[in-house]
């Protein structure tokens, strides 16, 4: 199942308070950039982000976002902007 526009674009209107997120559209999925660091994406409608150490504190569930792909993080604090944008800047420091 290919991820929906209005599900993308959703996501981008929750992440745009972090200024500088890019989506770049991959097989029926989205890979996200944050100041053009590849931090997570969007596949089957889910938002995924890479495990690193500085986002473990977030207890998030670990999938896979389809089947040889190395695990990620699914993000399901959609609603809570706060917490979604402090999970995506932590995620795209620890990459630095």
């Amino acid at each position: 199942m290919a991820t929906s526009k209005e599900y993308k674009n959703f996501i981008l209107e929750q992440l745009s308070v972090l200024g500088d997120i890019t989506v770049k559209p991959m097989m029926g999925e989205y890979l996200l950039y944050k100041s053009g660091v590849l931090f997570g994406g969007i596949y089957d409608n889910r938002l995924l982000v890479k495990i690193i150490e500085s986002n473990k504190k977030y207890d998030m569930p670990v999938v896979s976002p389809y089947d040889g792909a190395k695990s990620m993080y699914f993000v399901d604090c959609l609603d809570d902007v706060e917490r979604l944008t402090d999970i995506v800047s932590d995620t795209y420091k620890g990459l630095l």
